[in-house]
């Protein structure tokens, strides 16, 4: 049960204190991060391969080492450092409240005060944006970092504890920063790309089923079936297009990108994409994270009883 108990304490941290103010440590690898691709970047994938390796497996190493030392040592205090890792490494409260600020702005009736809050959680230019755009922006955001924050570090966690959530967690946000198809990354950031795809190829799938069950599932079904192929990411497909199906709402379509209009696939059915539907996202990844939650607890009650 010790490795359940601390996925519980992992969520609940993040639940009663949120993403750290200050001293984060995710914001010191990224800073570290960008140094290194300062210095070791050069427009081929060998370069990416060994920035990546320097910037992520020796934090790992270091975080399996203390896991391995506490559980051999002080395994009461194993359980705490596992839990604390899930929590820097989680985003659901953080998620929430972003979305939150999108919401409160599209109540209010505040557009450009909506735009500036979809900003902080999406790439695309938001100067532009008309309400139905924003609030599409935002719920596909949800759904997408659902995956990707929550549920992702949620199934790392289970599979591999402390060192599996760190891992996942970091070649996350290299992804973010280095994965992108520009001149400079396009080689360069291969690596960060396609190990973050190989990372999220089972939790992608598990999040959508997840979206599904917990949603419209028959929409959700049929609009993973037809339409995730069609998206360019392999991971975000699934994801988004079951979460668009199942909140019954439509999202992708062209969205501008460094001040040109990219034309994207469509996602889901149904309504047009509006604050509430923001709202019904957030839900939507809540009762995801207790149900896994609940299945984490049923396991582990199993296991107990199996070697009582």
């Amino acid at each position: 049960m010790t490795p359940v108990l601390a996925m519980l304490a992992g969520v609940g941290l993040d639940t009663l204190l949120g993403e750290p103010r200050r001293w984060h440590p995710l914001v010191g690898f990224g800073r570290w991060a960008d140094w290194l691709e300062h210095r070791l970047h050069r427009d081929a994938r060998g370069a990416g391969v060994l920035a990546w390796s320097v910037a992520v497996l020796p934090p790992v190493a270091v975080v399996a080492g203390v896991d391995v030392w506490l559980r051999q040592e002080l395994p009461w205090l194993a359980a705490a450092f596992a839990a604390v890792m899930l929590y820097l490494a989680i985003g659901r409260r953080s998620l929430g409240e972003h979305a939150r600020a999108v919401e409160d702005a599209l109540a209010a009736a505040e557009l450009d005060a909506a735009r500036q809050a979809v900003g902080r959680m999406v790439s695309r230019d938001t100067g532009g944006l008309d309400a139905s755009q924003v609030a599409a922006a935002a719920t596909e955001s949800v759904l997408e970092n659902g995956s990707d924050a929550v549920f992702g570090a949620l199934f790392w966690f289970a599979v591999l504890g402390a060192p599996g959530v760190v891992l996942y967690r970091l070649a996350n946000t290299l992804d973010a920063m280095w994965g992108y198809r520009t001149p400079r990354h396009l080689r360069f950031g291969w690596v960060a790309a396609r190990l973050d795809d190989l990372l999220n190829l089972l939790p992608a799938r598990l999040t959508a089923l997840t979206y599904a069950l917990l949603g419209r599932t028959a929409g959700a079904l049929r609009c993973w079936r037809a339409q995730a192929r069609q998206w360019k990411s392999p991971n975000a497909g699934p994801v988004m297009a079951a979460g668009a199906g199942a909140l019954g709402v439509r999202l992708g379509g062209p969205a501008p990108y460094h001040g040109v209009w990219q034309q994207r696939p469509p996602l889901g059915e149904g309504r047009a994409a509006d604050g509430a539907g923001i709202a019904a996202a957030r839900r939507l990844v809540n009762r995801g994270v207790v149900l896994w939650l609940a299945i984490a607890l049923i396991i582990g009650l199993g296991r107990e009883m199996l070697h009582a």
